[in-house]
């Protein structure tokens, strides 16, 4: 499927995910914090509050592998919840378990969000020098390669990132936006289908695979 220019930036202004908001838990003043342990088991109570509890415990004290039980998280029944899990999985992917790290990775967020992209990519580097198993610390450097437009490394990036994080719903649908951007909109909608599978409440990616699957019926009805 071949996509003009102008198609491809329609769909680029797309929003890949949209951001949900998570209302405030707040424990007890006289509750002790639950244990990890607890906060696992918590997800699997029936009452959606417990779930809520636990999901939210995690992402301050989750760890990576606590992630699986997240990403089941973000197929509950309850919307709060599943919004909770996802807020809780990006902030486990976030640790890398070092604090020198941490820092760095912070400060790369913030030079990205700075439009600094030369700073981040350097800083970013650093960080995936000190740490090369630390998945988000590539996938925050394919996000900055993406914004300053360098698509093939950042492709380079994500696969660094899929390598050891098999299920970042992030860098799968970086990768839809890479080929749209590259005018490869079969691999996009491939891409973006594998996200939405990992994680179903991304409204940004399935209104993008609507789009494509409109445009490519559309296609084959003119070639008719």
């Amino acid at each position: 499927m071949k996509l003009s220019r102008a198609s491809v930036k329609k769909l680029i202004l797309v929003a890949i995910a949209l951001a949900c908001p998570v209302p405030p838990m707040p424990a007890a003043a006289d509750s002790p914090a639950p244990t990890r342990a607890q906060a696992l088991a918590s997800l699997k109570k029936p009452d959606p509050q417990e779930r809520r509890r636990g999901a939210l415990e995690l992402e301050t004290a989750g760890r990576m592998d606590d992630a699986p039980a997240l990403i089941a998280a973000l197929r509950d029944s309850d919307d709060i919840v599943r919004a909770i899990a996802e807020e809780a999985l990006w902030a486990v992917w976030s640790r890398s378990g070092e604090a020198r790290v941490d820092d760095l990775f912070r400060r790369g967020v913030s030079e990205m969000s700075g439009e600094r992209f030369s700073e981040a990519i350097a800083t970013f580097t650093r960080v995936i020098e000190l740490r090369p198993d630390f998945a988000e610390g590539w996938n925050k450097r394919a996000t900055t390669y993406f914004l300053a437009g360098e698509y093939r490394r950042s492709l380079a990036d994500c696969d660094e990132v899929i390598k050891r994080n098999p299920n970042h719903f992030g860098a799968l649908s970086g990768y839809g936006q890479i080929y749209l951007q590259l005018d490869q909109p079969d691999k996009a909608l491939e891409y973006f289908r594998r996200a939405l599978e990992v994680n179903p409440n991304m409204d940004g990616v399935q209104t993008m695979i609507e789009r494509l699957e409109a445009l490519e019926a559309r296609r084959r009805q003119r070639s008719i």
